[in-house]
């Protein structure tokens, strides 16, 4: 068997309890065959439980009112469907054998969609940064214009993040695709270790190393935080979408389709719905993160504290964040940007964003950088209060500038074109072309 056996599309489906009980089932299964092959059991008992072990959810509710444990009451459905062969179903295991194999399962292919989602993610900051490379805005530093930028900067800096993400989701996944069938406290003293190897193999996980009655939970924990840190990156960028629609910036603008509504009182309001969805999202999922830190400790070899948050917090955040990435990726494929009011708000302060360049200008002139300071904020500043009056011309009008540096210098270093010349380099340096290559070589080959 493979791990592509139990795939179901989407997120959402592997997280129903009827996939969760088909995955308890399965592991039932496997651990009687695994006995079979030790000789612990009767080969044709296994066999007999692989052909006709099934279960009924709603017997599986009826026994649960009475037994008010769901592993026994799962039990006792499988075992009124299987007949005398049932005898050896469970034997020498305990619930959490079952319970955190199947988590584990779960979690690990929750990790196979969450990479999927990641990918179409890098690949659409890519290609928004190959195309928008040399695209200027104004880059802002507390929200005050600082010095110009491009858009696709912005976009490889999204990528580069995202990059990061798959990397600490990748090394989560190792330490959650582990499972334990080691019996009640984790001494294998009615189980052969073997059984665990068979189970797990079959499973696609690695057998857990120790275990007590339960896989320990700061795998978990880490495996909610990971998720927490990619919702944040996902906030980050939501947030960044919103601050560039605000009206008085509009430089980039959620997609806004035919017939819909902005609001149910004013007409023209195009809100950034999405973003602000996304954000709020977020909170959710930091906040399970923190009941997962919670979950690591237990009393002893196991309590059961952990057990009902787990039943919120890990369904939800995997769900949460599968539509959060993909929700993401939209947003950046199908983004309105709008170059020209890039260029009007880059000129807002009428070259300010150039004071860096006179300042280092002076100093390579031999100017005191205490002194090149403040005559620049001196220029700056009247810049700042005459509304009519440019930056250079504040600069040519300053004696200690106008002795020191040409018209010629003062109208090249307000050019903004300098602050993109290593743009190109950067993108170069994350190996954005090379990255967009592999994924068309990726689709012809699927295509193929």
């Amino acid at each position: 068997m493979t791990p592509e056996r139990y795939s179901l599309p989407g997120m959402r489906a592997l997280w129903t309890e009827q996939r969760k009980l088909e995955i308890w089932l399965e592991v039932e299964v496997l651990a009687c065959e695994a006995m079979a092959k030790l000789g612990c059991i009767p080969a044709e008992d296994a066999i007999t439980i692989r052909e006709l072990a099934a279960f009924d959810i709603k017997k599986v509710h009826e026994i649960d009112s009475r037994t008010h444990h769901e592993i026994v009451s799962f039990l006792e459905n499988v075992s009124a469907h299987v007949g005398p062969a049932a005898r050896w179903i469970h034997r020498g295991l305990t619930s959490s054998d079952i319970l955190d194999t199947s988590l584990a399962f779960q979690m690990t292919r929750s990790t196979d969609i969450l990479l999927e989602d990641l990918y179409a993610l890098q690949v659409a900051a890519a290609r928004m940064a190959k195309k928008h490379c040399l695209t200027p805005m104004i880059g802002r530093s507390h929200g005050i214009h600082a010095e110009p930028i491009t858009l696709g900067l912005k976009m490889a800096l999204l990528f580069d993040e995202f990059v990061r993400a798959e990397e600490r989701l990748r090394q989560a996944r190792e330490r959650i695709r582990v499972g334990k069938i080691s019996g009640a406290v984790g001494t294998h003293a009615h189980l052969d270790p073997a059984v665990e190897r068979f189970v797990c193999s079959h499973l696609g996980l690695k057998p857990a190393l120790l275990s007590t009655q339960i896989i320990q939970r700061d795998r978990h924990a880490e495996f909610l935080c990971v998720l927490a840190v990619i919702a944040s990156s996902i906030d980050r960028w939501a947030t960044e979408f919103r601050h560039l629609q605000r009206t008085e910036v509009l430089e980039v603008e959620e997609f806004f389709c035919e017939g819909q509504k902005g609001s149910s009182a004013m007409p023209h309001k195009r809100n950034p719905v999405t973003s602000e969805q996304l954000s709020g999202l977020a909170r959710v999922i930091r906040g399970y993160a923190v009941a997962a830190l919670e979950n690591v400790t237990l009393w002893h070899e196991r309590d059961i504290s952990h057990s009902s948050v787990e039943r919120i917090i890990l369904p939800d955040s995997c769900i949460l964040l599968d539509y959060m990435l993909v929700t993401l990726c939209r947003v950046i494929s199908t983004l309105q940007i709008y170059p020209e009011k890039m260029q009007r708000n880059i000129m807002l302060t009428r070259g300010l964003y150039a004071s860096q360049s006179i300042l280092l200008l002076l100093i390579d002139k031999g100017l005191e950088r205490k002194d090149a300071y403040e005559v620049v904020q001196r220029a700056a500043t009247r810049t700042w209060k005459e509304e009519t009056i440019s930056f250079q011309r504040s600069l040519s009008e300053e004696p200690i500038i106008r002795r020191m540096l040409t018209e010629e210098a003062i109208t090249a270093a307000c050019s903004f074109e300098h602050h993109l010349a290593k743009i190109e380099d950067k993108l170069k340096v994350l190996g954005i072309d090379q990255f967009l290559q592999r994924h068309k070589h990726s689709c012809n080959a699927q295509l193929g």
